[in-house]
């Protein structure tokens, strides 16, 4: 399949599997620039762990989740975070697939600049070279600890289960968290798929039948403790 799709279907996605790295192994590294241009290795960070979450303009789930990730830094001492930049989740005529690695800059610009991400947004290649290794997930997230080894992982990023997987870390014990998949927010999927224009809200609610009872079943892997 084409990486950088026009057109979101479900079959776009391994949604059954966890694929990327697991906990305990050891996380890829890639040399990436960042939405201002700066160049930098995935995992040159300087506090005891990096939150690394998976995202983009266009993608509900990411959206919802970017007020509680933006305080991690905040709330816990010696953390860092960044948004690994992939492919549009719901691409739609006014935020299209990304045709250049400039068009993917662009779209991580103006989540900094119009939606006001304040954390590091670190670009992918434009055939997502790093999202591929990272399980080719819309909105993944991982925490990685200084020695580069995945010490939590969810393929959903549940932002609240993040937030108790990072401080069990950082109170050093092992984050034994069910990180369920949730929903994003009604107003934020509306504004969402709004802003990506014609296509992105129909392709989106046209895959919704099948991904309902995808995520339910997830969830009840998460349950019985099968999710990875």
């Amino acid at each position: 399949m084409t990486y950088n799709y026009d057109e979101f279907s479900p079959s776009q996605y391994d949604f059954e599997s966890a694929d990327g790295p697991d906990v305990g192994d050891t996380a890829p590294d890639f040399t990436l620039s960042t939405s201002d241009g700066d160049q930098r290795n995935l995992l040159d960070f300087d506090g005891d762990f990096l939150v690394l979450e998976l995202g983009s303009i266009t993608c509900p789930l990411f959206q919802s989740r970017r007020p509680r990730m933006e305080t991690l830094t905040t709330e816990f001492d010696n953390v860092d975070s960044v948004v690994l930049y992939v492919r549009e989740a719901h691409p739609g005529v006014l935020i299209p697939t990304h045709a250049t690695y400039e068009d993917k800059t662009a779209c991580a610009t103006r989540l900094k600049e119009e939606d006001g991400e304040t954390r590091t947004v670190l670009v992918d290649t434009i055939d997502g070279d790093a999202h591929k290794a990272y399980g080719s997930m819309p909105n993944a997230v991982y925490i990685i600890d200084q020695q580069g080894r995945v010490r939590f992982k969810s393929p959903w990023n549940n932002a609240r289960a993040t937030h108790k997987a990072l401080a069990a870390l950082t109170q050093g014990r092992a984050p034994d968290v069910k990180s369920y998949f949730k929903p994003a927010l009604p107003t934020v999927t509306h504004r969402t798929l709004k802003n990506g224009g014609e296509g992105s809200g129909k392709d989106f609610y046209k895959g919704l039948p099948s991904l309902i009872p995808t995520n339910l079943r997830y969830n009840l892997r998460v349950l019985l403790g099968r999710d990875r």
